[in-house]
């Protein structure tokens, strides 16, 4: 039956055994039902041997014979060839896959091996070919040695995040590569929306850029000359009397409701406390306040307060303490793998079809060079992946506006819905108040996350607005929200009544912790679900508390939410009729720390923060220069500590006791002493020419508000020059990924607040001019916050 088939049934996968980023992708496209075939190389994949807990939390290595605890969640369930590319009769098996295939999964392998991707497409007419790189295969760095760490500095994260007595530090674990497979996912569910023989470049660079810190290149143009100091979120993960809670005060009610409850209201009455970085900025006053009041309480006295009081809290979780929390455990978010460890759940439940629960990952040395046998190839005609259809976005912040932007830019025509009593929240999150504009109209996360949509008022308070939302989804294939459960469901639109209005509509669901749940109704930004997750547990100094990525879960949410729609879409197309589909912004967080809880649940090793030190690379960190200009520097192959070595001299380049990552380790201390002295009298621009013309992976810590000017970024043509009518001309970002060597266009910039309500509601709804001007005399429509005066 159609409904209770995979999304993916029938489809073809070929993933040449890389790094994390083509693994995730490939493990996301294994859920949604594809027949995924891993081809590793003769000693098998770098990743079979990986455990993090044994390079700097004292665990013990795997023996020779064994397999890693997350390479066999990355490829559960996954089939597996080991080939020798360089040999005739491992190219002749690669290329019989090939022949068969729908689409190619790649790392560089290619490149290496010697096969040219346009010859390959044009041998195999059927096949589309996802490749992700560092920087993109074309600009003036696509050559450049790189590290996940090094692109955290290069994308502005790494410079905004720190203390003013110790080093800025990088989000640890390796969420940017993640990050990147996410988005690879999308680019492949996309293609296979499309014409096959798609070469799709995705740059792990610009997909960091997009999900490391909230659009602040935007926020660079609108306030110039203001670059983004270094710091860290007041407050935020804070000591209880029995472990870590976490809360967030994002709007100035939030703060004014968190000092109530500290008994300071002074503090929120204080104008130079109105913002996180305004709190940041006196630390030494605001900080003593709050841990006099939180370690005086557990972190269930804690939770129960700040819940009373609708400030978001939430306690704080990592690889062992999520498994038993009460909402993850009702909503059995843990599946087991085979080899008996835990690992997450997709993090999308649809209402029709299935995902596939991990199966044993490949064993090494397997032999799978033919594909199962299948009815017939998919058929593929789209020139755009959503041409055609139309969504309504009732989303807002960021996670579910950033899914709106991807379908607009993907051809769908989207229409995002707000009110003028209930304006999309970050419209008043711009972090910086404009002297000469309407604060609603320059929010950057508002500029980024909303390109390409129209933009319309209705309060659905009113009949006359829910009357007309409702004939607006009669007309909609796609119906996107991101309101606590209770929101829908008191406006009368929740899935039952939007099926009824529209039985061919995929509703996309994206609550915080999940339609059902102990934890259903509580509200969850990005920094709540980063610190209840686990994303937050990896990042930080040891000796102090964890420290929230910032943000990077919201797009990664985003981008489920499109996979899941991309999803239920297939199903539609295939028979299925419309679906609800539920994309909770925790279980994304969840999926982004599968190591964590892998790693426990098959070692008992709960993986920690180590500043900057990295289980991947020996040395890392970053590292002063005479100009006051800062560093980043990461060794993670020993060819790359053999050039580093060179430049450090005499102790280090004859060292071998240092020619593997085991016997660095042993030395790091003494090693980044000796780094830091030879960064120490150079300009920042001088040591990094010379570590990157020796193949040393190193970048510069840049300021992210200027960011719009990167070299890299210009010569790819990731933005695009938008006229705004308030804001004026802006660069507004594309999407990590090129499809054939173009972008996708970028169709118009953010909307304004109801600039679209005439056309949209009178060419959809039926509206006649008389009704939208009696519609705007009562408040159901505006182009106005209908609180400001």
């Amino acid at each position: 039956m159609i409904s209770e088939a995979f999304p993916l049934q029938g489809i073809r996968v070929l993933e040449l055994a890389g790094g994390t980023s083509a693994a995730t992708a490939g493990k996301i496209l294994t859920e949604a039902g594809a027949e995924v075939i891993l081809v590793e190389p003769p000693g098998g994949a770098a990743l079979r041997q990986w455990r993090a807990s044994a390079e700097l939390d004292g665990g013990e290595p795997l023996a020779p014979e064994d397999t890693g605890a997350l390479f066999n969640c990355l490829h559960a369930s996954k089939r597996g060839a080991t080939l020798d590319l360089s040999t005739a009769q491992g190219r002749a098996a690669m290329e019989a896959l090939l022949a068969e295939a729908d689409l190619l999964l790649e790392e560089g392998q290619l490149e290496s091996a010697g096969l040219v991707d346009a010859e390959l497409l044009a041998k195999y007419p059927q096949l589309s070919i996802i490749s992700i790189s560092d920087w993109g295969d074309k600009g003036p760095w696509s050559g450049r040695p790189a590290t996940e760490f090094t692109l955290q500095a290069e994308v502005g994260a790494t410079a905004y995040r720190g203390y003013p007595d110790r080093a800025p530090f990088a989000a640890g674990g390796h969420i940017g590569n993640h990050i990147c497979g996410v988005f690879a996912a999308v680019a492949a569910m996309a293609a296979l929306r499309m014409t096959p023989g798609r070469r799709v470049e995705v740059s792990r660079f610009e997909a960091m850029l997009l999900s490391f810190q909230p659009y602040q290149y935007l926020h660079g143009q609108l306030e110039p000359d203001t670059p983004m100091p270094a710091s860290v979120d007041v407050p935020s993960i804070e000591p209880a009397n029995d472990g870590w809670v976490g809360l967030c005060t994002i709007t100035e009610k939030q703060w004014r409701s968190f000092a109530e409850m500290i008994g300071r209201p002074d503090l929120g009455d204080d104008p130079t406390l109105r913002t996180g970085f305004m709190r940041f900025q006196h630390i030494d006053r605001v900080q003593p306040a709050i841990h006099a009041w939180t370690q005086r309480h557990s972190v269930a006295q804690i939770i129960e307060e700040a819940e009373r009081r609708r400030i978001p809290v939430a306690p704080v979780g990592d690889g062992a303490t999520v498994l038993g929390m009460a909402q993850f455990v009702a909503r059995k978010s843990f599946w087991r793998h085979p080899d008996q460890h835990q690992q997450p759940r997709p993090p999308y439940r649809l209402g029709k079809g299935r995902l596939r629960r991990p199966g044993t990952a490949p064993r090494r040395g397997t032999q799978s060079t033919d594909w199962t046998p299948r009815d017939k190839a998919p058929e593929r005609d789209a020139i755009l992946p959503m041409q055609g259809l139309r969504v309504l976005d009732l989303t807002a912040f960021w996670a579910g506006p950033v899914a709106g932007a991807c379908f607009a830019l993907f051809g769908a025509e989207v229409i995002k819905v707000e009110s003028t009593q209930h304006p999309d929240g970050m419209r008043f999150a711009a972090g910086f108040f404009p002297k000469d504009k309407p604060l609603w109209e320059c929010s950057p996360i508002t500029h980024g996350a909303n390109t390409g949509k129209l933009g319309i008022t209705l309060d659905l308070n009113d009949s006359r607005g829910l009357a007309a939302i409702k004939k607006l989804i009669a007309k909609c294939d796609v119906v996107i929200e991101n309101f606590s459960p209770r929101v829908m469901q008191q406006f009368g639109l929740d899935w039952a009544q939007i099926s009824a209005l529209n039985p061919e509509a995929v509703m996309v669901r994206m609550p915080a912790f999940g339609l059902e749940g102990p934890w259903r109704h509580r509200t969850g930004f990005a920094m709540t679900i980063e610190q209840v997750s686990g994303l937050a547990w990896q990042t930080g100094y040891p000796d102090r508390s964890p420290v929230v990525p910032r943000g990077c879960v919201d797009p990664l949410g985003g981008m489920h939410a499109v996979i899941a729609t991309l999803a239920a879409l297939r199903l539609r197309a295939a028979g299925a009729g419309g679906q609800l589909v539920e994309v909770p912004l925790a279980e994304a967080g969840l999926y982004a720390v599968s190591e964590q809880i892998a790693e426990y649940t098959a070692y008992g090793s709960r993986l920690g923060r180590h500043g900057n030190r990295s289980p991947h690379a020996v040395p890392q960190g970053v590292f002063s220069c005479v100009d006051g200009a800062e560093i980043a520097v990461a060794v993670e192959t020993d060819a790359q500590w053999q050039a580093l070595a060179g430049l450090l001299g005499k102790g280090f380049a004859d060292a071998i006791a240092l020619a593997d990552r085991a016997g660095r380790r042993a030395e790091e201390t003494r090693i980044e002493t000796a780094v830091a002295q030879w960064c120490a009298p150079q300009d920042a621009a001088d040591a990094l020419d010379t570590l990157l013309a020796a193949g040393v992976p190193a970048a510069a810590l840049r300021n992210v508000r200027e960011l719009q000017n990167h070299p890299q970024l210009r010569a790819n043509g990731f933005f695009t020059r938008l006229q705004h009518a308030v804001a004026g001309e802006l660069d507004y970002p594309n999407f990590p990924f090129q499809f054939d060597g173009q972008r996708f266009p970028l169709r118009a910039p953010a909307p304004m607040l109801g600039e679209h309500n005439a056309q949209v509601l009178g060419e959809l709804a039926g509206l006649q001019p008389d009704e939208l001007e009696q519609l705007q005399t009562a408040g159901v429509i505006g182009t106005r916050p209908a609180f400001v005066p």
